[in-house]
């Protein structure tokens, strides 16, 4: 396990409801959040780049002002969130690394850098935090080790500057490969990433649910005692809220959620939107609060982190 340094704790902190769980919306998303904005997915298209900002900016006024951190991407959103005052100033800010996207090498994913991203500008933009996403089948280590080792480029260059790095993991399923065959061995995927992360010297990891409790037992015991929080990979909220008490009993740190908040919140007009977002995503925001704070008080499984961050 790598210890977090003075500076990362007191990042990860920012990142963190007062009880200690691990809490971030995702607004990062950009063909993704495009069609929750339309009726049909073939409008998606017709969402202009302004369109988008506006929807990631109301996202993050009105859910920054119930979680500790939101997720934006210096593509879209950054700029002008900061600049407009729009972000709560109380709110902890990711930025994401990642560009909308990916390429593909023997059939395997890579994920797409922004360009011109880097610890120092992740701090210009006002960011305390930054996320890269890397796609990852960990049965495929002699075909996946460009992106180990790009992983732990990264995680060392955005340590020795002194930027928090959340590495956020992806896997997905082969040409080849049945449903069946796939989801007989997803969970192994998750567990064999998070321990092949913690290996390359990730602070933070941001995974899918691995499927039942004993697979998220394995994942903690996996990433060795490095936070984990899982992602929502766009199920319900209800279903969401059900594998996040799961995973936080099992060791998780908390989550990073993204469409099961605001995927039905975003049609009509910008009035239309902040309504809905205020009156659906916010009770969301705040039930999956008390649920990850809940479950971490009532949880045996010891944590790696301080499991109270007082703020007086």
């Amino acid at each position: 396990m790598i210890e977090l340094t003075t500076a990362e704790r007191r990042v990860f902190d920012r990142l963190c409801t007062p009880e200690g769980g691990l809490l971030i919306v995702a607004a990062d998303q950009r063909a993704g959040m495009k069609a929750t904005m339309v009726e049909t997915a073939v409008e998606a298209g017709s969402v202009s780049t302004a369109e988008l900002a506006a929807a990631k900016a109301d996202i993050a006024l009105v859910l920054g002002g119930s979680a500790p951190a939101v997720l934006l991407d210096p593509e879209v959103a950054l700029p002008f969130v900061i600049d407009n005052g729009i972000l709560p100033a109380t709110t902890g800010l990711v930025i994401g690394l990642d560009a909308s996207g990916y390429e593909t090498a023997k059939g395997l994913r890579r994920t797409r850098y922004v360009e011109g991203m880097s610890a120092r500008r992740v701090r210009e933009l006002g960011g305390d935090a930054a996320k890269m996403l890397f796609y990852l089948r960990a049965d495929r280590l002699s075909d996946e080790s460009a992106v180990i080792t790009d992983m732990a480029r990264l995680i060392a260059e955005y340590a020795s500057e002194g930027v928090l790095l959340i590495v956020e993991i992806l896997t997905y399923q082969l040409e080849q490969e049945s449903d069946a065959q796939y989801a007989a061995v997803f969970p192994a995927l998750i567990i064999g990433a998070a321990r092949l992360c913690a290996e390359a010297g990730a602070r933070i990891l941001k995974l899918p649910y691995p499927g039942s409790a004993d697979a998220c037992a394995a994942v903690t015991a996996a990433a060795a005692g490095i936070p984990w929080a899982v992602l929502s990979a766009g199920v319900n909220h209800d279903t969401f809220i059900q594998q996040v008490r799961i995973a936080v009993a099992a060791g998780a740190h908390g989550a990073m959620a993204g469409r099961s908040l605001w995927k039905d919140c975003l049609t009509g007009t910008a009035d239309d939107r902040r309504r809905v977002l205020i009156g659906r995503a916010v009770p969301r925001v705040r039930e999956l609060a008390r649920v990850i704070d809940k479950t971490r008080s009532n949880s045996s499984v010891s944590n790696p982190l301080s499991t109270t961050h007082p703020r007086d």
